[in-house]
């Protein structure tokens, strides 16, 4: 099957900006929307699941998502919520919960197991808490109301985020899936958040070298 690169700069403004674009949403598609979207429009980190050989994937599932929602999105910028529920089918049939096709589900259920199970990808991120590892597909930003942070960069929320719960990256990640904080219909901690264009994981790296904010050399210490 033919396939599409993902869409850059000048051309990815002119095919998703306007009306009719994007992916279509259907009986509380939006969570597994928003991710596809971010997953796979204007980057090909992940490509390489719609390429896996069989039987190490699941080849309908492959399949769908390959042909019926990144293509069409990467080639018109635009999804009909029929194809995303016949995704949804096949994970309700793969995943064993018959709630993947009317039910808003938390984003990072669908990617461990349209990752893990059905796709057969190894753990993007491995993170280290207390001496122990842990390996993952993404990571959500867990954090209390910062009285100074009004309208956050995804830069500021990461880096508060590992610090509060004393998390550190233990190697570079190949892709690193990050889910803002959550948000309800009765409230939001932030009203707006500034992505971050390029995310300086420095800090957040385990044995890493790092810099005094005072003299600028290797810091032998930190606080």
């Amino acid at each position: 099957p033919e396939s599409f690169p993902p869409l850059r700069k000048e051309e990815a403004v002119r095919v998703l900006r306007g009306q009719m674009k994007g992916i279509q949403g259907h009986c509380n598609s939006c969570y597994m929307d928003a991710a596809l979207f971010s997953l796979f429009s204007c980057t090909s980190v992940l490509d390489s699941m719609l390429f896996m050989p069989f039987p190490l994937c699941d080849r309908n599932v492959q399949g769908i998502l390959r042909d019926e929602i990144v293509n069409p999105l990467r080639r018109t910028g635009f999804v009909r919520a029929g194809s995303v529920m016949r995704l949804r089918e096949q994970l309700t049939d793969k995943g064993q919960c018959s709630s993947f096709t009317n039910a808003e589900k938390d984003p990072e259920e669908f990617l461990n197991l349209i990752m893990q199970q059905i796709l057969g990808i190894e753990p993007l991120l491995k993170l280290q808490s207390g001496g122990r590892e842990q390996d993952c597909y993404c990571y959500q930003i867990f954090m209390d109301q910062q009285e100074d942070l009004v309208v956050p960069t995804v830069q500021q929320l990461v880096e508060r985020s590992f610090l509060s719960s004393e998390l550190k990256l233990v190697e570079i990640p190949s892709c690193f899936i990050i889910q803002m904080p959550r948000f309800g219909k009765e409230y939001k901690m932030f009203s707006k958040i500034i992505p971050s264009l390029e995310l300086d994981i420095t800090d957040l790296l385990l044995d890493s070298p790092r810099e005094c904010c005072l003299c600028g050399d290797v810091a032998t210490l930190e606080c």
